[in-house]
């Protein structure tokens, strides 16, 4: 790199800068490229920078301060046209450069200067004949600014000195395309296919050309010819399957979909990216029939230890509401490949949705031999032993959380004292649960989860309330269409006994969500507002939801409840 840098030493100014500082700066370039070698990025640009300034004729030396400019995050417009002007002084200085001028346009071209990403080709081409890279680049240069024949013109020219292949027509293709031209397309493809009758390849590339310009009865037909000549070529069902698909043949388009994942020759990364896209298709249309299923059972039949079929299965019975299906499936997965740290991460959620604590535990451990560092899977420990009414270890786990908890992250922090003072509330340790509370909004003030949680406390309690509907307010300021945050505010309004706040509050919480917790709320609001049979529908609904709560049993049997 220090060779570069003299190399790329500006002749006219280079007297205008001392040799010692000339050195120096070289030097300080060539521990720049050490600094980007390490990784360290920020080191490679702040030495670059000290660099440019000491020898700014330095013209390598520019070019890297500029590249650097332009990769930059959130980089601005105006620092990329100056990074682009540092690289045209070593682009004049030394056209040649392959690696260098070759950015150098391509930076050009995607900044929206394509005479200037032509010219650095063309001078590029001047400097290095009969090179098929780079006249393949110029090709597709000409193409992306519009000049199409010159394009073409190049491909020609190509295809004379390196010999005609695919790539070249399909370059050509493109131009046609784009100039609308039809019959130049269907020539190309024409007189490549005179080469290679035969040529599965080639039939396919014709009977694209034919779709791209609506003639789709001839689309089919090379279809049809590429299958014939290869008949085992999974890739073809994919395009039949694509071809009735935008025909609009449900019937045809499933069987070349069943064809394709049932072919032999067809890979299992195609065949999952083919039933991904199936899926989403019959998802968007609300379809759950068997049909998938069935598709899934012949993939599992044919690949039964790809754990990524698998994977694809368990995401898709999720999709379906299916959560013991899909908790089925991703085991199949885990046991396939069991380092994947994201699959036991699922399966943690899978079992807690399921209610199932134990195995979601059992889960959690077995994802942390593969990421013990992970702090949101101790978190998920600790959630699973409160729902599992083990306090004493779901504080413990806490406390391990905590003591591995960078000391700045002031934000996880208040959020697992918050978690503390929600189990320490279900422990009934008033003392501890407001300690805890006090002390997350002391590391957050802005904590909605905490605020929230302290307020249901206190107006479960009818403590404190006027502060209770001000941390409640905040929260859903943070988070307005949290339900539950909606709630919460509705019920310190009824601790406080104002009815019609509560109701407003309460219907707004209902709109965006329906669980039992809600409606159970909406029903006690209710009934204090003397809508007494509304009160009891909702109460009922609330019951159907979870039926054996015996507390709401005797709401809805006992319409007399709270008049005792």
């Amino acid at each position: 790199m220090a060779l570069t840098a003299i190399a790329g030493k500006k002749a006219t100014d280079q007297k205008a800068i001392p040799l010692a500082d000339q050195r120096k700066a070289e030097y300080i370039f060539v521990e720049a490229q050490s600094q980007k070698m390490k990784g360290n990025y920020d080191a490679f640009y702040d030495l670059l920078t000290h660099a440019h300034e000491i020898d700014p004729t330095n013209t390598a030396i520019s070019y890297y301060l500029g590249m650097c400019l332009l990769r930059m995050n959130n980089t601005t417009k105006e620092r990329c046209e100056r990074g682009l002007a540092l690289m045209k002084e070593h682009f004049e200085a030394q056209p040649e450069d392959l690696y260098e001028t070759t950015f150098y346009s391509d930076a050009n071209m995607q900044l929206g200067h394509p005479d200037e990403a032509l010219r650095a080709l063309k001078l590029l081409n001047e400097h290095n004949p009969n090179r098929l890279e780079l006249q393949m680049r110029l090709a597709e240069a000409y193409s992306q600014t519009g000049a199409y024949d010159q394009s073409n013109a190049t491909y020609d020219s190509i295809a004379t000195l390196f010999g005609d292949d695919i790539h070249i027509t399909a370059g050509k293709l493109t131009n046609y395309h784009h100039m609308n031209d039809t019959s130049s397309a269907i020539n190309e493809v024409r007189r490549m296919l005179s080469k290679a009758p035969t040529s599965a390849d080639y039939n396919i590339s014709m009977s694209n050309v034919f779709r791209t310009f609506g003639y789709m009865d001839s689309a089919l037909y090379y279809l049809d010819r590429a299958q014939e000549y290869a008949p085992d070529n999974g890739f073809i069902y994919l395009l039949r399957a694509d071809y009735y698909n935008q025909a609009g043949d449900s019937a045809k388009y499933e069987q070349q979909i069943y064809n394709a994942l049932t072919a032999e020759q067809l890979d299992v990364e195609s065949k999952v990216e083919v039933l991904l896209g199936y899926i989403r298709q019959r998802l968007a249309l609300e379809d759950t029939t068997q049909r998938i299923d069935s598709l899934f059972t012949v993939l599992i039949q044919q690949h039964p230890h790809e754990a990524s079929i698998h994977q694809l299965y368990s995401e898709y019975l999720y999709a379906k509401h299916d959560v013991k299906g899909a908790i089925d499936q991703l085991g199949y997965s885990l046991d396939v490949n069991p380092t994947d740290a994201s699959g036991w991460r699922n399966m943690v959620i899978l079992n807690m949705m399921d209610d199932n604590y134990p195995a979601a535990i059992k889960a959690s451990e077995k994802a942390l031999e593969y990421n013990p560092d992970n702090l949101d899977l101790y978190g998920y420990v600790a959630g699973c032993y409160h729902q599992m009414k083990e306090y004493a270890k779901a504080i413990e786990t806490y406390d391990k959380i905590l003591s591995l908890t960078d000391s700045t992250d002031l934000e996880r922090q208040s959020e697992l004292i918050t978690g503390m003072g929600d189990t320490y509330s279900e422990m009934q340790d008033t003392a501890r649960a407001i300690e805890c509370y006090e002390r997350a909004l002391k590391l957050n003030p802005l904590n909605s989860g905490a605020l929230n949680n302290y307020a249901y406390y206190l107006a479960q309690r009818a403590q404190d309330l006027d502060r209770a509907e001000r941390m409640a307010a905040l929260a859903v300021k943070e988070d307005p269409d949290n339900a539950n945050f909606i709630d919460t505010y509705a019920w310190v309004f009824f601790a406080k006994k104002q009815y019609s706040m509560a109701l407003l509050y309460i219907k707004s919480a209902v709109e965006h969500d329906q669980d039992n917790h809600l409606l159970e709320h909406y029903g006690d609001i209710l009934w204090f507002n003397d809508e007494h049979d509304a009160a009891i529908e909702q109460w009922t609904k609330a019951l159907e939801l979870e039926p054996d709560n015996e507390l709401l049993q005797r709401k809805v049997k006992d319409k007399t409840y709270y008049e005792k």
